[in-house]
């Protein structure tokens, strides 16, 4: 009998080196991809919550207006003149007013410059003496 023989082949080692090669090149494909993927998926999920905080801007900045408007309404010199008036106040007469004179080292400086003229008789802030 004969024997059968058996074909033997050694593995040849740029095949094997040829294969790591793609599957690495493919590897890095596919986590390139992956990478792509996540990149896209945080710029939407961002642009969302870019969009719900311009909202929220816009909101406050209507709000903001609203409270401006609110405070103006409240300190309006006919309504604090009013509120004063239900309360009993009354404008003062001349002899209850006095001038409040500021203290100013050496009496010089805008202040004690206004000082001397009302002294003088003038206005506050005036060239002249009042004429009465």
């Amino acid at each position: 009998m004969t024997n059968p023989q058996r074909l033997h082949r050694d593995p040849d080692p740029r095949v094997r080196r040829s294969l790591a090669a793609a599957l690495g090149c493919a590897a890095l494909i596919v986590l390139s991809a992956l990478a792509a993927a996540g990149v896209r998926v945080q710029q939407v999920q961002l642009a969302y919550r870019l969009d719900a905080l311009s909202g929220e801007h816009d909101r406050l900045g209507g709000v903001i207006r609203q409270l401006e408007i609110e405070v103006a309404t409240l300190r309006a010199p006919g309504r604090l003149e009013s509120g004063a008036r239900r309360l009993g106040l009354v404008s003062p007469r001349r002899d209850q007013i006095r001038l409040a004179r500021e203290y100013v080292p050496g009496g010089t400086g805008l202040a004690a410059d206004l000082s001397l003229r009302a002294d003088a008789g003038g206005a506050p802030g005036s060239r002249t003496p009042r004429t009465r």
